[in-house]
């Protein structure tokens, strides 16, 4: 038992007279080690429970967290499906317009080989074409010149174009037909060049 003096003094003794009690406060033994182990569990219990709770809530948020992420990976599958549907109708697009493209090349590709040795031919002085065939990989000129130097600068003016790799002479004579001057039949081979 334990016994608590509020008044701070201690009792005289041996004096004979009114003896004044004051008030004192008696814990007793707690209960035994029964009941503190009780309230150890029963502090034990409340912190397990709160953690618990703690760990119970954290889980609920986490399930709306992860509910919302699903819709929202559902619908950017839904947008992935559609972007991958339109890339493709892109890449068939760009096909067909790529080879729309490469057909009109192809069909002003004679067109623009003409034009070429046209001008080359006009920017010649004293030459002639006679005929002009067109063989895949290669070019065949006939023509009439008033010079051997005129062939040379024909030769020379195709070969600044470009579209030309190799241009070599088959044939060069003097036209005997002609008695009025001199006249050059000629042949040119030209090699065309990889675009």
């Amino acid at each position: 038992m334990i016994r608590i003096n509020l008044l701070g003094g201690a009792k005289p003794k041996g004096k004979k007279g009114p003896a004044i009690s004051m008030p004192s406060f008696e814990f007793g033994n707690m209960g035994g080690p029964l009941v503190q182990v009780t309230a150890v569990l029963l502090i034990a219990g409340a912190v397990n429970y709160g953690y618990w709770y703690q760990l119970d809530r954290e889980k609920k948020s986490i399930e709306v967290q992860m509910r919302l992420a699903e819709q929202k990976n559902r619908e950017l599958a839904d947008i992935k499906v559609r972007y991958m549907e339109r890339q493709k109708q892109a890449e068939a697009y760009k096909r067909r317009v790529d080879v729309i493209d490469q057909l009109r090349a192809n069909q002003t590709g004679p067109v623009s080989l003409l034009s070429m040795i046209g001008d080359t031919v006009n920017s010649t002085e004293a030459v002639w074409l006679n005929s002009m065939q067109d063989q895949g990989a290669s070019v065949a000129i006939d023509g009439t010149a008033l010079s051997s130097d005129a062939v040379a600068n024909l030769i020379s003016n195709l070969q600044k174009t470009g579209f030309f790799r190799n241009i070599e002479i088959k044939e060069s004579y003097q036209d005997e037909r002609v008695k009025d001057m001199q006249a050059f039949q000629f042949t040119l081979t030209c090699e065309k060049a990889k675009s």
